[in-house]
């Protein structure tokens, strides 16, 4: 073995670790978020003046996050995935909560949603993470996905996992930045990393599909239209492929109340 070789990230963490299912989770997460960016592309945000659909930029900045924690994983600086964590939970919240608040407060006397309208112009900040969060669970509109992520205290955990990590509360924290110092539990820190980010996942896609469950539908319905061909009897309800396979190998085998409770409360044909 060459000298060099014992500098490489494999022989510093470990194959178990450079190997680990994360990587590829990662890779389906962003690749998600991107085709979720361009298929709502179209549709307008009501109570805003923008022509593209808000979400269109809040979804591809959430695959470059995603992205960003895959290059610093592979790198094996957990700690600093953790603040990017933290990044992309606040994100979830946030793309949920200005879509919430549009939909309680866009109507025929009220055209334009001012705080959303001024957050996407740059005139005014969004309110604080724990005032957006608890309108959320506030909410009688997702009153029913807020009761089945309430069930235990998972979110909590995982919040507190994040903060902890950004803050360097406790001194192990800063420790998983060292990617030289031999360190026993890296993989089983990077399970725990991937629980986390997989359980923030589930919570954004099961509130924002409830709420938007018109964010499902697949091209196919505009596609015939767009030919001048009469479009297939219900192909307005028809579900994009990569959302069907984020519920297929995400949502349903992790949380298949979550997945329940929106096929239960949608016209979209969800496998």
């Amino acid at each position: 073995m060459k000298f060099e070789d014992f500098t490489t990230p494999e022989y510093r963490l470990g194959s178990e670790y450079m190997k680990h299912p994360i990587f590829k989770k990662l890779e389906f997460y962003s690749d998600f978020y991107n085709s979720l960016s361009f298929s709502i592309m179209g549709f307008s945000s009501s109570g805003t003046y923008s022509i593209v659909n808000i979400d269109t930029y809040v979804f591809s900045s959430m695959q470059g996050t995603i992205e960003s924690i895959q290059d610093v994983l592979k790198k094996g600086r957990i700690n600093d995935a953790y603040a990017l964590l933290r990044k992309y939970y606040d994100s979830t919240i946030i793309n949920i909560y200005s879509n919430l608040y549009l939909s309680d407060n866009f109507n025929i006397e009220n055209l334009i949603v001012t705080q959303i309208d001024n957050w996407v112009k740059g005139i005014d900040k969004l309110p604080e993470y724990r005032i957006m969060s608890q309108y959320i669970k506030d909410s009688e509109k997702l009153r029913s996905i807020n009761n089945l992520l309430e069930k235990d205290d998972r979110y909590k955990k995982i919040r507190n996992r994040c903060n902890d990590n950004t803050h360097y509360n406790f001194y192990r924290n800063l420790l998983l930045n060292d990617n030289d110092i031999h360190n026993p539990n890296r993989v089983k820190y990077l399970n725990t990393f991937s629980y986390d980010i997989e359980n923030i996942l589930i919570q954004h896609l099961g509130y924002l599909f409830y709420l938007n469950d018109y964010y499902m539908v697949s091209s196919d319905y505009m596609d015939y239209i767009e030919v001048g061909l009469q479009p297939e009897e219900d192909s307005q309800y028809w579900v994009a492929h990569f959302i069907q396979e984020v519920f297929d190998k995400v949502i349903i085998p992790k949380r298949a109340d979550i997945a329940m409770t929106i096929k239960e409360n949608t016209m979209m044909q969800l496998g």
